[in-house]
């Protein structure tokens, strides 16, 4: 990977409205700047993906990665929650909810998210501090 991650890493769709308005509101709500951040379709999404044996393409899915431990669809969504702490800690108990259940829910916005967001004709990195905790 050309840009080691110091904290858990969040993989986003860069051609996705959707994916990109989340990074958006992750990162200001993360003032200690622990998360890093890569779109799916970089080279450093893509090597990511294929260490945790995701497939690196068509992936319908913001990611965690954390170390060793990785994080997709609804459980992906409800630690970065955890990390933000707060109020939105509250998404925590939606763990004891079956993920088939999460994720169905998940998938249904993920399915229709470039149809009601919109989406890019290329991956474009959120601005501000999104900049600079981007993995190339």
């Amino acid at each position: 990977m050309t840009a080691g991650p110091d904290g858990p890493v969040v993989l986003f769709d860069g051609v996705c409205n959707l994916c990109s308005g989340f990074v958006r509101f992750v990162a200001p709500r993360d003032p200690e700047g622990r998360f890093r951040f890569a779109s799916l379709q970089s080279d450093a999404g893509r090597e990511l993906l294929a260490e945790h044996g995701l497939p690196t393409d068509d992936l319908e899915s913001v990611v965690l990665v954390e170390g060793d431990d990785c994080y997709v669809k609804s459980n992906a969504v409800i630690r970065i929650a955890e990390y933000l702490g707060g109020p939105y800690a509250l998404f925590a108990p939606f763990r004891v909810v079956p993920r088939s259940v999460r994720d169905r829910v998940y998938d249904v916005v993920a399915a229709n998210r470039y149809r009601v967001f919109g989406k890019k004709d290329r991956c474009e990195v959120p601005d501000g501090d999104v900049q600079s905790r981007l993995l190339e």
